[in-house]
């Protein structure tokens, strides 16, 4: 069997998998985030550990004596400091932390860092971090022996290594995502050297073997391979058989992402598109980010006093969008806006304007902010077919319906299943034991494929041109 593990910013989750990749047994445990200040957010790296215990004590200990691989997959761009001893030098600043908003900007004015990460500095990656820890915190600077992503201070625990893939890795404004490789360049633009980073690994490849002391503890086989693994969203398109060019999904979480694979290295950094490695060799992502799709939703359940299950399934048939349109930016927007001043609104509201049709506003808003995604992608030469549809969001058909028919591309629906960051971290750690490829990682049966529906393209269409000439009437409000 093969243990995948998930580090997620609200809680750890461990998925046993077999080799038939049916899920055998999955455990979760809970984390808080602290945010001490406005803009901060900071988690303990020893909860993790915790949290990582419990779900290894919660998971059947018959299960956890016939794995032979873990897979590892995290929150990205979390700034995890420690010492020469690897003992931990400060909280962990996560990535929806922006007080480096400063340092960002100014690393981001550095040419060399968009022409060799092929990103945008954002002041929640990890770079600009460790710029303000420099500024704000110097006697912690000074003591920085070594710098790891959060899964990664994860890794040290299970195998004693400081170790990183390319996926994670590439959203530290450290890689050269071309070469995939650090860039000494770089790292001395913020004062740091190679010998502070992890070593790099391929997400299939072992990075480390599980230490005696767990496998005794735990019942598991000492010096078991634990895989590099992935960042979250690379994680999740191995779990959703996202792993060749051409294939895409669509994940309705919180945020909105868009993320289709590539077999070139294509970035357009100034579209604020996401241009990183994917957790396989030779494979590269791009990934559009909506700040709030299901948070959306969610704050309108609240301001309408019901939930949002309630809202969307009292909906009925898809519907051409009316005069109110949602601009979904509740606490500024990523791709393609970077503008984390913006904010979101209601436009177009009248006396016809009641709680459905403010639902079905919401639902477009965020279709449309995905559409705005796939044209900067397509802009790159990145083509998207057909999407598959995960994440929370993707129970509501409705919401389905209307992406299918702003974006003019089929959405799939897969069978019920979690095909999220635990489960491909566990597909890497079955690559990891036994040599196998991406072929192991097909893509989902699948329930249904909800087409674009024709006949309201060009109402969508004209929704979508009132929706960019609001967010252009919007940005200009501060």
């Amino acid at each position: 069997m093969y243990l995948g593990l998930d580090l997620g910013t609200s809680g750890l989750k461990g998925m046993v998998m077999d080799a038939a990749q049916g899920i055998v047994a999955e455990a979760s445990a809970p984390l808080a985030v602290a945010r001490p200040r406005d803009g901060w957010s900071e988690q303990l790296p020893a909860e993790w550990i915790a949290a990582c215990e419990a779900v290894f004590a919660a998971l059947p200990r018959a299960a956890l004596g016939a794995v032979r691989g873990i897979g590892l997959s995290g929150q990205m761009h979390g700034a995890t400091l420690l010492d020469a001893a690897d003992n931990v030098l400060r909280p962990s600043i996560l990535w929806n932390d922006t007080r480096a908003h400063a340092e960002a900007a100014r690393l981001d004015g550095d040419p060399r860092f968009r022409a060799l990460t092929g990103n945008i500095v954002f002041p929640g990656f990890t770079a600009p971090k460790l710029a303000w820890v420099e500024a704000h915190e110097p006697e912690t600077f000074r003591r920085v022996a070594k710098v790891l992503l959060p899964k990664d201070y994860l890794r040290l625990w299970l195998t004693g290594e400081h170790v990183s893939d390319m996926s994670d890795a590439a959203g530290t404004s450290w890689l050269d995502c071309a070469r995939r490789d650090w860039s000494d360049d770089l790292l001395a633009a913020t004062r740091l050297a190679r010998d502070h980073m992890p070593r790099l690994v391929e997400g299939p490849e072992v990075s480390g073997g599980l230490r005696g002391e767990l496998a005794v503890r735990f019942g598991m086989a000492a010096g078991i391979p634990v895989a590099g693994g992935g960042g979250d969203n690379a994680a999740s398109a191995i779990g959703a058989g996202v792993v060749t060019a051409g294939q895409a999904f669509v994940s309705l979480g919180t945020s909105g992402v868009l993320f289709a694979a590539n077999d070139g290295y294509r970035p357009d950094a100034a579209t604020a598109v996401h241009t990183f490695c994917h957790a396989l060799p030779g494979m590269w992502h791009q990934m559009g980010v909506v700040l709030a799709a299901t948070d959306a939703l969610n704050w309108f359940a609240r301001l309408a006093g019901t939930d949002a299950a309630a809202l969307t399934g009292a909906l009925g048939p898809l519907k051409p969008p009316g005069r109110t349109c949602f601009l979904p930016y509740l606490g500024g927007e990523r791709t393609p806006l970077n503008d984390a001043a913006i904010r979101g609104g209601f436009i177009g509201l009248d006396h016809a304007t009641d709680r459905l049709a403010a639902t079905r506003a919401v639902l477009e808003g965020v279709a449309f902010a995905i559409r705005d995604c796939r044209d900067v992608l397509a802009a790159t030469g990145t083509r998207i077919s057909r999407l598959l549809a995960v994440g929370g969001g993707s129970r509501s058909g409705y919401w389905l319906s209307v992406i299918a028919t702003a974006l003019g591309t089929p959405v799939s629906v897969p069978v019920a299943g979690d095909f999220g960051g635990a489960f491909g971290a566990a597909r890497l750690a079955m690559m990891a034991a036994t040599g196998a490829g991406a072929e192991i990682a097909h893509a989902p049966a699948l329930d249904r494929v909800i087409q674009p529906d024709r006949a309201l393209s060009d109402a969508f269409d004209a929704a979508y041109a009132r929706f960019h000439a609001a967010q252009a009437a919007l940005g200009g409000l501060r």
